[in-house]
């Protein structure tokens, strides 16, 4: 007597992942659709030799979205939205490897993988010359204003030029990088009358002016590691005549006086005399004709 004797497979085993605990460093320029852990290593094992049915959820807000995976069988996790350092520099994905689809209601076994993703800020920014304003929050771009300075005519100045609203100064926005900066004169210098520390930016004469024109420098500003990436900023530096005298007031204090109630752009009068205007006048003995 022959007795075939079937032995029917139990699901009593939980799938089980090669690595529970992944940690990834990915560039902040790293291209959509890239793979940042491969199906290799998430990939689970079943000794009930089950399908395995995969979902990944993350646990940081406002980082959803941004990584997924292949399919619900295949739990390669590519990057789905370009990644930007400034919204967040870290997130961790929880990979759910289940032996029965999510809608069964057999008895399941689940695993879980924890994905730890560190953001590393990558070369993405030009430098910023400061001071400089957000261009509505958006901090991919900060304008500046043009610098400004004068030069008396004729005359040889040693010293650096005082610029406002400061010196040259420009810095790397992508701070965790912060690569050096250097300085050059690329447009508007005339004659060379001008030159520009490579360095410390300090901008400074190299002969005397003899015309009144104003110079329009365009200085530039280029990372020393990746000379892609660099800016340009206006200078303005007006010829003027020599002053070697401050203005000043005729009086030390000016007393006016108004009535109420009347209307914008009225005379403030001198007090006591409600019928001549109030002058506050200044005088400057290098133009004693103006």
């Amino acid at each position: 007597l022959q007795i075939l004797v079937t032995v029917l497979n139990e699901n009593d085993n939980p799938p089980v992942f090669p690595q529970p605990n992944i940690t990834r460093d990915i560039p902040e320029d790293t291209e959509v659709d890239t793979a940042v852990v491969s199906r290799e290593e998430v990939s689970a094992s079943d000794a009930d030799l089950d399908t395995i049915y995969y979902e990944l959820t993350t646990t940081v807000q406002d980082t959803d979205g941004y990584f997924a995976i292949r399919g619900e069988n295949n739990p390669e996790i590519y990057l789905q939205k370009a990644l930007d350092y400034d919204k967040f520099d870290s997130t961790t994905l929880l990979l759910y490897a289940r032996d029965r689809p999510v809608t069964s209601s057999d008895l399941t076994n689940t695993a879980t993988a924890t994905i730890t993703i560190i953001i590393k800020q990558s070369d993405t920014r030009a430098p910023w010359f400061l001071p400089c304003t957000l261009l509505h929050n958006d901090t991919s771009v900060c304008i500046s204003s043009p610098y400004s300075g004068r030069v008396n005519i004729s005359e040889m100045s040693p010293d650096p030029l005082l610029l406002e609203p400061g010196p040259i100064y420009a810095v790397d926005p992508d701070y965790t990088i912060s690569d050096r900066i250097v300085y050059s004169i690329v447009g508007g210098n005339t004659n060379e009358v001008f030159s520009v520390d490579a360095d410390t930016g300090n901008l400074t004469m190299n002969k005397i002016v003899t015309s009144p024109d104003s110079f329009l420098l365009q200085v530039m500003a280029t990372q020393v590691s990746n000379i892609r990436k660099y800016s340009v900023a206006t200078v303005e530096i007006k010829v003027i005549n020599k002053s070697n005298f401050p203005p000043y007031f005729e009086k030390g204090v000016y007393n006016g006086m108004v009535y109420v109630g009347l209307p914008q752009r009225s005379f403030v009068y001198q007090a006591g005399d409600p019928s001549t205007p109030l002058v506050v006048t200044a005088m400057d003995e290098d133009f004693p004709d103006v």
